[in-house]
Parts: C-alpha cells; sequence; structure tokens
C-alpha cells in the first residue's frame, strides 16, 4: 500500500494532489449531475415557450441510465485495465459530453449529450472512489473517503450555486461550456497516476460475497430518496415559490455547506463503526424528509433543514462507499460499478415516477416518498446494528 502511494505522489509531484485531484473528479461528475435542477427553468426558457423545466428535467433520467449502463457493464472493466488509466478516459469522454450539452439545441440533443456523459461517469466514478480507497493508510478509510467526497462540496458550492447565478447573468450554455474546459484539464492531470491493472473477474460475480446484495439495497434506498428530490428543488423554488434562478442555487448551496459541515464526523465513523452509526443515521433521515415536507411552502424554514440534509447525507455516503470498499478490497472497480449501476438505475426510475407527483402535488408529497425510500435501509441498519 505505501508503495502505491508514493508511486501516486511521485507520478504527480509537479502537478496536483492524489486526493485534490481525485476530489475534483468527484466534483466535475457532480457538478454535472446536479446542475440542471436549477437551471431547468433557465434552460427551458432557452429552448422555447414550448419546453417547461419538468421537460428538461427528463434529462437527468437520461443521464442516470448512461451512467447505470455504463457503471455495471464497463466499470468492472476499470479494474483490469488500472483504475488511473480508466479515469483519464473517462475525464475526457465527460468533456466532450460536456461541450455537446453546451451546444444542444434542445431537449433531445441534450438528453443525447447527458446519456454520454452517464457513459463517462459510470466509469469516473467507481476509478475515482477505488483510488481513494487505494490511497487510504489502515485505519482511515472514512477520513480519506470524506476527503475525496468534498468533490461533491465543490459541486454544489462551486458548481451548482455559482452556475445558477452565471445562467442568470450570461447564459447557461457557458457553464456546460465552463465545465467541460474543466474536465479536460483534469483529463490531462489524471494521466500522472499511477496505474495498477488488476485482472479479475467481473462485477456481476461479486453479487455472490455476503453482504453485497444488503449494501447495495440501501445504495438504492439511499440514492433515490436524494436524487428524487434533489431533482425538482430548483424547480419548486423556482415555479411554486417564486424565486430567481439565483435564489434556487441557494438550496444547493446551503445542502453543501452541510455537507461540508460534516467532514470532522468522518472519523468518528471509522471510531465507533458503521454498524452502530448506520441506524442512527438512517432515523435521522426519514425525520429529516418528514422536516422537508413541512416546510416545503416557506423558504426561510426551508434553507435550515436543507442544511441537516448535507450533513446527514455526507455521512450516509461515507458510510456506504467505505462498507462497499471494504467488501471487496481485491475488486474495487467491480463493486463500485455495481454501486454506481444502482445509484443511477435508482435515479433514472426515480426522475420518471416523481416527475408526476411534482406536477400534481408539488415538492412536499415528493419529500414524503423520499422518507418511505430509507425505511427499508432503516429497517435493515436496525437488525445488523453493532455489525463492524
Amino acid at each position: 500500500m505505501g508503495e502505491l502511494v508514493r508511486e501516486h505522489r511521485a507520478g504527480i509531484r509537479a502537478g496536483m494532489p492524489p486526493v485534490l485531484l481525485l476530489a475534483a473528479a468527484v466534483g466535475i461528475v457532480g457538478a454535472n449531475s446536479l446542475v440542471l435542477s436549477p437551471l431547468a427553468g433557465t434552460v427551458a426558457a432557452g429552448f422555447g415557450a414550448a419546453t417547461t423545466a419538468a421537460d428538461v428535467l427528463t434529462a437527468i433520467a437520461t443521464y442516470g441510465a448512461g451512467t447505470a449502463i455504463s457503471a455495471l457493464f464497463l466499470a468492472p472493466l476499470a479494474d483490469r485495465l488500472g483504475l488511473a488509466r480508466a479515469l483519464h478516459l473517462a475525464l475526457g469522454l465527460l468533456a466532450l459530453s460536456l461541450a455537446a450539452s453546451a451546444a444542444a439545441p434542445g431537449v433531445a440533443g441534450l438528453s443525447l449529450a447527458q446519456a454520454v456523459a452517464g457513459l463517462a461517469a459510470g466509469i469516473c466514478l467507481p476509478a475515482t472512489y477505488g483510488l481513494a480507497a487505494e490511497l487510504s493508510p489502515a485505519g482511515q478509510e472514512a477520513q480519506t473517503m470524506g476527503r475525496v467526497l468534498t468533490g461533491w462540496v465543490l459541486s454544489l458550492v462551486f458548481g451548482v450555486a455559482a452556475s445558477a447565478v452565471l445562467a442568470d447573468a450570461v447564459n447557461w450554455r457557458l457553464v456546460y461550456g465552463i465545465m467541460a474546459g474543466l474536465a479536460a484539464v483534469l483529463c490531462v492531470a489524471a494521466r500522472g497516476l499511477a496505474n495498477r491493472p488488476r485482472p479479475g473477474r467481473a462485477g456481476a460475480q461479486l453479487l455472490k460475497r455476503p453482504g453485497v446484495l444488503p449494501a447495495l439495497a440501501n445504495v438504492a434506498s439511499f440514492m433515490a430518496a436524494f436524487y428524487g428530490l434533489y431533482a425538482f428543488l430548483g424547480a419548486h423554488m423556482t415555479e411554486r415559490l417564486g424565486q430567481s434562478t439565483t435564489v434556487a442555487g441557494t438550496g444547493a448551496l446551503v445542502y453543501g455547506v452541510g455537507f461540508a459541515a460534516a467532514m470532522p464526523l468522518d472519523r468518528v465513523v471509522d471510531r465507533i463503526g458503521t454498524g452502530r452509526i448506520a441506524p442512527i443515521l438512517f432515523g435521522a433521515l426519514v425525520c429529516i424528509y418528514a422536516g422537508l415536507a413541512g416546510v416545503a411552502g416557506t423558504l426561510w424554514l426551508l434553507l435550515p433543514v436543507c442544511f441537516l440534509w448535507g450533513v446527514a447525507n455526507h455521512l450516509g455516503l461515507t458510510l456506504i462507499v467505505g462498507g462497499l470498499t471494504r467488501l471487496a478490497p481485491d475488486r474495487r472497480g467491480a463493486i463500485l460499478g455495481l454501486y454506481s449501476a444502482t445509484t443511477y438505475g435508482a435515479v433514472f426510475v426515480v426522475t420518471l415516477v416523481y416527475r408526476p407527483v411534482f406536477e400534481a402535488g408539488g415538492f412536499a408529497p415528493l419529500a414524503l416518498l423520499s422518507g418511505l425510500c430509507i425505511v427499508p435501509a432503516l429497517i435493515r441498519a436496525w437488525r445488523t446494528r453493532g455489525a463492524p
């Protein structure tokens, strides 16, 4: 392990530190997956009066489908190719797809470009998380993963919130153009990471390992709850609360601040153990989703609960991703490919399911649905409480 860490550091001594590079890779993938929610109204207006924000959000579903397919069938190849090499190629494809998103003439073109972006993300995230696990010193897995997961903070604070302001002030296409340029820079930087191919079996065979299926079921619960609700947060704030795109971006900003504020708690996960924390965390999430439903109509109450949402989701993501890497340390690319396939399969389904509910009843029913999504994970965590 020490030798591999030294190789990574030596490989990019003159460039970006490894953990920062990995966090930035998560950030650019996260920014693309999250930015469309607050921009949906502005993008729809740019496509013409016949296009609605809900129409634009179908691109999130195609992105989810592309990511799920890629993570299931292509990410397992990352172990054989080498996680660093896979990350480099995925970032290159992401840069091209983001440029295509910036040039999209309508919803169909944007959806197609985002499907290709999903193919890239389905390789990029598993490779990134796998490399983070390789770099982590023994006993500090949650802390190292937590630092890499700050990429989601970068995506929310500097990506989503800043993009909302930029879209209001200039044009939404510029947002995707900037993200394409950043992805290209990271693609070049990733060439310096040490690459270690690991010949092995396909990811589907990992499903037979003890604990893998329950862990993936928790991923489905957690991600369906988050993405299903977050996808419509911006549309709720602009269409139902009458706020500007810039103000809609504050929802993501406050969530991101909460996500970042939870970083010092990552060491608690290492010290106490995921089995003891999981029931408390999932129970808290059920309460937070119920709280979001209760305050949906009042902006100044909605934002503080978004902060708590960010805190809980940071800990939940650290717990889930770290737990999966421990289940298959020899096949990190494959197991995290299954993680991404589960995540974005849930994104595809839940975005389509939540849309008619949002159009009929607004944001509050969606928050309650998200709370119900967490209940199965809570039950599983309670039954296995105390496990390491």
